[in-house]
């Protein structure tokens, strides 16, 4: 009987396996929302899918963004799972996403959607102040952004290379648009730019390496979002704090969407409604450390840090930083990054 009961589920296994192979379906999937998460919802995915096999890269948004626009005549990717509004805002105008209208769209702000339909909010996103916390208490952090451009933080500062992350782009140009906004014009926040890129010991390649060089034996300081802040000094045990903000917190719109001329698109709107569910949306809030977009969700159902997070949010023009982003982010890179230390 045991002989047979193993037989018969090894031979289960194997069926699911050809089913899958030999149907073909598959859904790409491009996102920065790291291994973990991927492979969490790849598998639950799939245990409920067995026909559809998930594939995901993860990199940073402004590159899922630059490769999308690369693949324009040959997509490769079917959903595009998560990015800064503003990062989508482009794309919509590039004409790289498609049209899809999910079952839960009415359940959102208007702000935390394209109003044609074209990308959604997932998630609300916190910029914060992070730190050593085994080199620094939370009192003798820098507690706002005006306080990381003092001389007491000199090259105590490490920051993921903002060119090919979308979090560090909008963080820098909020600073931007937060100038003209209280002062007519661009000129401090570019200032601002350039004495933080004074404090700047380094500019990390990739997430990972920022996490090593903040984590060592000195003081360091960064800026960076607070749900991987979290997951990380959870997960991995990093000596993680943070500090938000006093003067308001770059708080951004995460979203999704479908590639434009996709080859797997059914199987890309399964993925897509399955990942934004208001049960997938409390999963990654419990685990993930997400807050998410939607209205509909109780908050009985959400985990307490939601609710006992208290920050301002930086009142913002996120159509003028979609529009201008690329434009400062350039100037940044060619006229502020790295000159002081030549």
């Amino acid at each position: 009987m045991n002989c047979m009961r193993v037989f018969i589920i090894v031979l289960t296994a194997f069926l699911i396996i050809g089913c899958k192979s030999n149907s073909g379906k598959k859904v790409t999937v491009y996102s920065p929302h790291g291994k973990e998460m991927l492979s969490d919802f790849e598998k639950q995915f799939e245990t409920l899918h067995p026909d559809i096999d998930v594939q995901w890269l993860d990199m940073g948004s402004q590159e899922i963004f630059d490769r999308i626009r690369t693949e324009k005549e040959n997509p490769l990717c079917d959903v595009w799972w998560g990015a800064p509004s503003t990062i989508f805002m482009r794309a919509e105008k590039s004409g790289l996403l498609e049209k899809y209208v999910p079952s839960w769209a009415d359940r959102i702000p208007e702000a935390s959607k394209s109003i044609d339909g074209y990308w959604f909010g997932t998630y609300l996103t916190p910029q914060v102040i992070a730190f050593n916390d085994k080199t620094l208490a939370a009192q003798d952090a820098p507690k706002d952004w005006s306080q990381l451009i003092s001389p007491e933080w000199k090259d105590k500062i490490v920051i993921r290379n903002p060119m090919a992350s979308g979090t560090m782009r909008v963080i820098f140009s909020a600073m931007i648009a937060n100038s003209i906004k209280t002062t007519g014009s661009e000129v401090y926040g570019f200032e601002w730019l350039k004495m933080l890129d004074e404090n700047t010991s380094s500019y990390s390649a990739d997430p990972t390496q920022m996490y090593i060089k903040l984590s060592g034996n000195d003081k360091a300081v960064t800026l960076w979002n607070m749900p991987d802040i979290i997951l990380q000094k959870t997960l991995y045990k990093y000596p993680f704090g943070y500090n938000f903000p006093e003067s308001g917190t770059v708080v951004l719109t995460d979203g999704i969407a479908l590639v434009k001329g996709a080859k797997n698109s059914e199987p890309a709107k399964e993925f897509y409604e399955f990942v934004t569910s208001a049960e997938s949306l409390i999963r990654q809030s419990e685990k993930y450390y997400r807050i998410p977009a939607r209205k509909d969700i109780e908050k009985s159902r959400l985990p307490d840090w939601i609710s006992k997070a208290s920050y301002i949010t930086m009142d913002l023009d996120w159509q003028l930083i979609s529009e201008n982003e690329p434009d400062w982010m350039k100037k940044w890179d060619s006229e502020i990054k790295g000159k002081s230390k030549q």
